[in-house]
């Protein structure tokens, strides 16, 4: 891992924190990460803290020990030690991708979802327009995915003539199979949820189901969503597209290395740099993106279930698509080349990346395409 990679892992420790209310600052552009001064350990340091303890209104040892805490569950760190006024010292994992693959691959598309009852018993309430009954689907899903039981209530009930159960795959049934008793004298949380996000300026319905979810759930739910034939299109600039033919190639590759007796097993993965097959936004040494973006998706369910903001999950799963999409193309052995255990390594990590794409879909309500 490199210093700039490591400074990405900061900010994102920073970015928690903030999104977690802990800390009320803007997140910096940049983490100054550099080895540690005499008095230091472990293999870099970072005085972010000192830098946000004035904006912060907080002593720099306490922001120290916030950032911390949210950086000993990243991915790629061992050990965080704080020293002098407020230095952050990280010790590096050396094989830490290893057991993340291992764990996707374990959970498939459940991975990031709670096992068991949460004790949240959610009772949804949204307007019988479009757009609000489609983010209560969708909420709905990813409150169940963390243990939540949920009963979701349109106000004047779902109008006849709408396709939105038809079409847009609505599902309020409220089909689970939750086990209340034998839990003695827990305490059950009731969560009541009023949804209201900015309606739909246009009937999505001719769009499909796949689209018309994504339109209306994609932007935030104070934004107005844009429900246009863009979302149909079948090139790089529709993040749909990117998304579903990320998960698309993963599954080719599979294919693909199943014939050839190649079969996926994790390791470490050797950084790339081949060109990405796609004009996305990801730099090239995308699998240090990339393994960040995948140990970061049960955080991601958790908060879209607590901020009731499907978008955030949409956001994610497009960063998820353009860190991958560079990786595809070094995963199979080339010409002469014979099957190695980077080529194995490489096509988990394309595995494990297709089940979070797929997992993340279908929680949205769209679905993950085998061919595209």
């Amino acid at each position: 891992m490199t210093p700039a990679e490591l400074s990405r892992t900061v900010l994102h420790a920073v970015r928690r924190a903030v999104d977690d209310g802990v800390l009320n600052v803007t997140v910096p552009e940049r983490a100054v990460v550099t080895p540690p001064a005499p008095g230091g350990c472990g293999d870099y340091a970072t005085n972010v803290a000192l830098q946000l303890a004035r904006p912060a209104g907080q002593p720099a040892q306490h922001v120290a020990e916030i950032l911390r805490a949210r950086l000993l569950g990243e991915w790629c760190v061992r050990d965080v030690v704080v020293t002098g006024p407020g230095f952050l010292n990280l010790s590096l994992e050396s094989d830490a991708s290893v057991g993340l693959v291992e764990e996707i691959l374990r959970r498939g598309r459940r991975y990031g979802h709670a096992v068991g009852f949460s004790g949240n018993i959610a009772h949804m309430r949204c307007p019988a327009e479009v757009r609000a009954v489609v983010t209560a689907d969708a909420l709905a899903r990813a409150l169940r995915s963390q243990g939540d039981f949920v009963r979701v209530e349109c106000t004047g009930g779902l109008p006849a003539e709408a396709e939105w159960e038809s079409v847009l795959g609505v599902d309020f049934s409220g089909r689970e199979h939750v086990d209340f008793t034998g839990r003695g004298s827990r305490t059950f949380a009731d969560l009541r949820i009023d949804l209201r996000p900015v309606p739909a300026p246009a009937d999505p319905v001719p769009l499909g189901r796949d689209a018309a979810r994504w339109a209306l759930l994609h932007p935030a739910p104070h934004d107005r969503p844009r429900i246009t034939a863009d979302h149909l299109v079948q090139r790089e600039a529709n993040p749909l597209f990117r998304v579903r033919y990320a998960h698309a190639r993963t599954r080719a590759l599979l294919r693909n290395a199943d014939d050839l007796g190649l079969h996926p097993e994790p390791g470490p993965v050797p950084n790339t740099h081949t060109p990405p097959p796609l004009s996305s936004p990801a730099p090239d040494t995308n699998t240090p993106v990339l393994l960040p973006l995948l140990a970061d998706h049960p955080r991601i369910l958790a908060a879209t279930a607590t901020h009731r903001s499907p978008d955030r999950l949409a956001r994610h799963l497009v960063a998820v698509a353009d860190a991958t999409l560079p990786l595809l193309s070094a995963v199979l052995p080339v010409g002469e080349d014979k099957p190695s255990a980077a080529h194995r390594a490489r096509l988990a990590l394309a595995e494990a990346a297709g089940a979070v794409l797929a997992g993340g879909l279908s929680l949205l309500g769209i679905d993950a395409p085998e061919h595209l």
